[in-house]
Formats: C-alpha cells, structure tokens, sequence
C-alpha cells in the first residue's frame, strides 16, 4: 500500500475488542483502542541475548529498524531488520463474510518469524506483552486477575481480566469492555509467563522461543461472557452459540491458521483487483483500508429465533446501535458480499418499529433512528426524549430530533437493495405493510420535506432539503422494485408514476440558473452533493437523466479544495462516502478518479492519526468528527455498480 494508512489496524473483532497502531512505523508509538485510548500491546525480540521493540513504544528498548508495511483488506504485514535477523510480522483477523463462525471468533492472529541477514545461526525468542488496558474501560478501575491458560497441548499463555465481572454493566461511546478476559496465547508448547506492573498497572508477558524460517503463531482472544442486550434479552456471539468456549476456540484457530491464511489472501488479492478495475490504484487502496474497520465496528448475534442481528455501533458519533442512517450507507460493501448482513441490519429496526412504545406512546407513523446505544438495545435513544443540563432524560419525545424522511427512506432503499442482491423480495414480503405505511409518508412529505434532520445531522436541521427530498424519490422506486418482484404490477406502476412526477418537481425548483442542483429548493446559489440520487444509476431505473448526473458531476469540480468538494455550501467539511457515491455517477472511469485521488491524499496526508474518519476538512484534512464508523462500507460503491453492472 502506497498510502501512508491515518492508522494501522492490527487486532480487529468488534467495537471493544480493537487494537490499532497511530504510526505507520509499528514501534514507534503505544497501541491504542480505536477511540485512541491506550490499549498497550508490546512486543519484543531478543536477539542472542539482546532485546529490540518491533510493536508498540518502550522507552527501554532499541528499536529494530521497520523496513516495509503492507495493509490489505485482511492482513497488516510489517518487515523488521537489525544487523543480524530480518523479522516479519504478520497481523490477521479473517473476518470473511460469508464465514459467520470467523467473522465472529473473537480470535486474532500475529504470525511471527525470522532470516538470519549475516550467516550466523542466532538464538531468537519473543516476548509479547499486554497491560490491563484491554479488559478494562480505563486503567486502575479495578483491580484483575491473571491465570495461566492452556487451551490445548500445543497453545499456552495467560488470561487477565476485572476483578469485578458485570457484563453489560454500561453503554455509550467513549468508552471500552470492562468484563469478559482477555487472552494472549502461543502457539508453542516451550513458554514463559510473567505477571508485571506499569506505572501501577497489571501487565501480563508471555515469551517462546523462534526458529528460523518458521511461523511463531500468537493468538490474541477476547471471551466477553455476554455480548448484547436485546429488549431484555443477553445473547451471546454466533461463534458460541453451540456452547464453543474461548479455549476451544482458539485451539481450533491455531489448527486452522494454515488454511486460513490463504483464503485470507484469496479474499483480499480480489478485492484489490476488482476495485482497481472499477476505480483504480487509489480507490483500491481506500477499500482495502476500510473493509476491517467496517465489518469490526459491528457485532454478530442470534436472536431468540436463531436469525442474525447484524449490530453497528456509531463509533464517535453518540454510540447508538443499529442506526438507520448509519447501517444505509454502508450497505454497499455487504451487498457485494453478503446481503444476509443487511437483513440482520434491518431486523432489529423493523422489531422495534413494530413495538407497543413505538406505535402506541410514541405514535410515530415513520421509520425509527436506531435501537439502542451499544450494547444496550431495548429501543431507540437518539431524541427519544428532551435532555436537561444534566443529562437526564425528560419531558415528551422530541418530535424534532426525529429523522422521518431520511429514515423511511433508507428503510426503502436498503429492502429493495436487499431484494435485487438475493434475487427474491421475500424478506420484503414479510414487512410488506410496515413498509407501505413508511412509503406513504414519504409520498406525503417528500416532495419538499419540512424542517427536519437527515443523515446530515451535524449541519443542524433544514427545510425544503433537496438531497433530503431525493432520498424519497429514490425510496418510492425502491418501493416500486419490490412490489414489481411480488408481483404486484399495478401498485409497482403507481409508486414509479408517482416517483418520475415527485422527480419532475424537483427538477423545476432544485436547478440554479447556472443547471446545477441547490442545497435547498429554497436557496438559490448553493450547492450540495447529490448522493442520494446515485441509486438511480445503480439500479438503471432512469428517474434523472443522464445529462443531468453529468452536468452535475462537472458542476461540483468548481467547489474541489486540496482534499475533495465539500458535503455542500454551508462549510469547508466533507463525508467520505457522500464523496464516493458522488462520484460514482460519473460516467468515466476519469472522472471518478478524479474525486477520489483529493479523498486517497487525505487519509494519506492528514494529520489525525485514527481509523478511517468520514467526516473531515477539506482544507486542512483534518477530522472534525467521527472515527472507525462503518458508513466507510459506503466507499464500496463504486465497485458494487461495477460486480452488478457484470451480471446483467
């Protein structure tokens, strides 16, 4: 990978269990959670009785020297050298989508070996250390517990983990697990282990010796006891929901690390290949970076009746879990590869849509924003009530922190997506009604939507919102697809005539004199990107022409800054995902190489050292807000228009 990463992913499961590096050079700084918490992983060599760093910062230890760094979809691969070994490590979680047991086996790999450089045979061991940083929410909380472990004759090492175990004890954004233990095990049947303290925190060492030429192979695990409350309900991950234990399951992972491997590599060459035939060297790049972030910022688990909920967090952006508006735009990356994830995005939506609180005391004809604040989701929090000067929740709903337009909207698009990638709209079928009424109202308010928020939220709401209104042009022919692929040919002709006349509206009070598009009907001379309206071009449905998306592709040019256009007039900020699906109605391949090569020297150049931010200024390349979301699944665009447009 030719761009400098803003962070480096090396241990990747889920939105607690996430270990990155903020210097591309891998010793030159502390591991951090991806909140950018310590989360201090270190490891050393030692080299015939001297010791070198190759992860994390010691200030008492030499550095070896970092020759190279390679990051593909799965796999963070560093090559060390001092004068007398070269030593590689290979970070791995292989979260391959349409493997349920490894996308949720709370297992990470660090494959470990050397070359001697000098012709002499060498006497090499490593030594990996953790603090207690990993199992708790901030350092010193609470006193943990460390015991030896040996999950099966060939792999040992130690567990640590509170003192006080309260699973599910809390929910928010900021911050990390503080139940469940943390596991760092080898692959080696000749270890030591010792218990230390840093700067009066609990640290746990594990050391084994290495043979030249041979894969050392470290196991990182996380056991969280329970994962997710659901309306009362505390469910477990899919990878235990036989009664698996961590042990075995990461003796089963050392078994397996040798077939994995190249799967891992399989899986992440095509990616690459297939993105830099859809939009280039760069754009290759950006989705090979983002795909462990996305899928890690979720969490897989079974319902009561056994069917998948696929849970986001809002990483950074309040911790809401399950939120519409963020499972929409990462949809992109999960049709390519398993559309069944979006089902288990939009269960639990449609679940609580049709609760007595939702319905009955809240009364709300539309869609909800989300189901709870990770991991906690007995229902939705955002703007579900007014909140005083303290915090505290009171008063009655507030009706206008709500998101009707947005929300219905993307219900819509994702159902219809979901339908054309699996070939049947019998998910659809089962939700038929709820979607009605959500289509209903976007018929009603649609055309030039009231003040409210949309996805956008951020900017404050706004009224008569023209991306706002093409969110509901698009979630009527959306409608239109499903109703077509159940056969219902009469109400599938009514939602297009009505969404082709909603268009007609829009392009007669939408255009500037100039023929582009405004921020809102009612602002002449502004302007905003058009992300809603790609739909249009993926689905060949030719609501808009094609001289209009063109037009508008050219139109935006003018507003470019050193790192990409603007997300609209109001500010010099833009989203990453807005930005591709922008551009991805570009017809030329040019064309869309031109936005993203301003987006690719962001990440690469910009200052904030965190995972991938979608929201960022486009002058400084700065983030303004957000981290580790998974809108960057959005980035996949592009390349989903160009597998689909393949099939048909």
């Amino acid at each position: 990978m030719k761009m400098r990463a803003p962070a480096v992913p090396l241990i990747t499961v889920d939105p607690f269990f996430s270990v990155w590096s903020p210097d591309t050079t891998l010793n030159f700084a502390k591991t951090m959670h991806w909140t950018g918490k310590s989360n201090n992983i270190l490891g050393t060599v030692c080299v015939d009785g001297e010791e070198y760093s190759f992860l994390g910062y010691h200030r008492n230890r030499t550095k070896m020297k970092q020759i190279s760094l390679d990051i593909d979809a799965l796999s963070t691969r560093a090559v060390f050298e001092n004068a007398k070994i070269r030593l590689t490590a290979t970070f791995t979680t292989p979260l391959l989508p349409d493997d349920y047991r490894l996308l949720t086996r709370p297992v990470s790999y660090m494959a470990l070996s050397y070359e001697s450089l000098d012709g002499a045979a060498h006497t090499v061991s490593a030594t990996v250390r953790a603090t207690e940083e990993l199992c708790l929410n901030i350092p010193l909380e609470s006193p943990v517990v460390v015991e030896e472990v040996a999950p099966c004759h060939c792999v040992h090492g130690l567990k640590m983990g509170n003192s006080v175990q309260e699973p599910l004890n809390r929910s928010g954004d900021d911050h990390r697990i503080n139940w469940g233990y943390f596991y760092l095990t080898v692959k080696s049947g000749e270890i030591e282990t010792a218990t230390e303290t840093d700067h009066k925190q609990t640290r746990i060492a594990v050391t084994a010796p290495m043979k030249e030429k041979e894969n050392l192979l470290w196991l990182f695990a996380y056991d969280d006891i329970v994962s997710i409350e659901y309306f009362g309900a505390h469910l477990k991950s899919f990878w235990n929901k036989d009664g698996q234990t961590i042990e075995e399951a990461i003796c089963e992972a050392a078994r397996e690390y040798d077939t994995l491997m190249p799967r891992c590599r399989e899986f992440s060459d095509k990616l690459s290949r297939d993105a830099e035939e859809a939009g280039g060297e760069k754009y290759a790049e950006l989705l090979s970076l983002a795909y462990r972030q996305v899928i890690a910022a979720h969490k897989l688990v079974l319902d009561e009746n056994g069917e998948i909920l696929f849970i986001s967090k809002e990483c950074f952006s309040n911790g809401c879990a399950a939120t519409v508006d963020v499972s929409y735009p990462s949809i992109p990356l999960f049709l390519l590869y398993n559309p069944e994830l979006v089902k288990g995005m939009m269960r639990l939506v449609y679940r609580y849509a049709d609760s007595e609180e939702w319905k009955v005391q809240m009364k709300y004809d539309f869609a909800p924003h989300d189901v709870g604040r990770y991991p906690i989701l007995n229902g939705q929090v955002y703007g579900k009530h007014r909140i005083d000067e303290k915090g505290t929740y009171v008063g009655d709903p507030a009706y206008d922190m709500q998101m009707p337009v947005e929300e219905c909207g993307n219900m819509l698009i994702m159902e219809a997506n979901v339908a054309l990638a699996t070939g049947s709209a019998d998910f659809a079928a089962d939700h038929f009604d709820v979607l009605t009424g959500w289509c209903k109202y976007l018929l009603k308010y649609g055309t030039d939507p009231e003040n409210q928020l949309c996805t956008d939220d951020f900017a404050g709401h706004l009224a008569h919102n023209c991306n706002l209104s093409l969110k509901a042009v698009m979630g009527i022919v959306g409608m239109s697809i499903l109703c077509e692929m159940l056969g219902k040919e009469k109400e599938a002709a009514s939602y297009l005539r009505k969404a082709r006349k909603m268009a007609k509206v829009w392009m007669t009070t939408a255009i500037n004199e100039d023929g582009s598009s405004r921020l809102a009907f009612d602002q002449p001379d502004t302007f905003s990107m058009k992300y809603n309206m790609v739909w249009d071009k993926v689905w060949g449905t030719r609501i808009f022409s094609r001289k209009f998306m063109d037009g508008e592709i050219a139109h935006n040019r003018k507003h470019f800054m050193t790192y990409g256009m603007p997300l609209d007039s109001r500010a010099e900020y833009t989203k990453s995902d807005w930005l591709v699906w922008t551009a991805s109605m570009a017809t030329s391949k040019k064309a869309f190489m031109s936005y993203i090569a301003p987006l690719w020297k962001a990440y690469d150049e910009s200052p904030s050292r965190i995972p991938m931010t979608d929201w960022y200024d486009v002058v400084s390349g700065r983030i303004v807000g957000f981290q580790n979301r998974t809108v960057q699944g959005g980035l996949y665009m592009r390349l989903l228009m160009n597998e689909w447009a393949k099939k048909n």
